[in-house]
């Protein structure tokens, strides 16, 4: 029988290890997502340990995209040792209990970006007037 490393990437960890992760419901075209706490290797549609939170990433009537968590299972789950998705870790940063996730802020940069550039395409536009008779 061999040993386990001693930085936890053994066989164990690897099959005992709980993560943070979405599972995906809704219909087709419309996803909604339940924030939930399971073993690393299970499919997503296994039944999980406990659910924690949701994510509706469709924005409503209000252009409001509808996040709910249960910090404090959160918070128990981390200090037990499960590890947390990149997605869910973008929304726990912007939320406020984790560090917000560097992929967000290079999100914004290119929105920034973007925005810049159509600006720029509309200033353009507008600059070039037909020329009347």
């Amino acid at each position: 029988m061999s040993l386990v490393p001693a930085s936890g990437t053994g066989r164990f960890w690897a099959r005992s290890a709980k993560i943070i992760r979405f599972v995906r419901q809704g219909c087709t075209n419309r996803p909604f997502f339940h924030i939930v706490v399971m073993e690393r290797c299970k499919d997503q549609y296994q039944p999980p340990i406990e659910q924690v939170g949701t994510y509706d990433p469709i924005p409503n009537e209000h252009n409001e995209q509808l996040v709910s968590f249960n910090y404090e299972r959160i918070r128990h789950w981390i200090g037990s040792g499960a590890h947390i998705s990149q997605p869910v870790a973008e929304l726990l940063g912007i939320a406020g209990l984790l560090p917000i996730h560097p992929r967000t802020y290079m999100t914004a940069w290119r929105n920034r970006q973007l925005a810049e550039k159509m600006a720029q395409m509309e200033a353009v536009k507008n600059c070039r007037k037909p020329r009347g008779t």
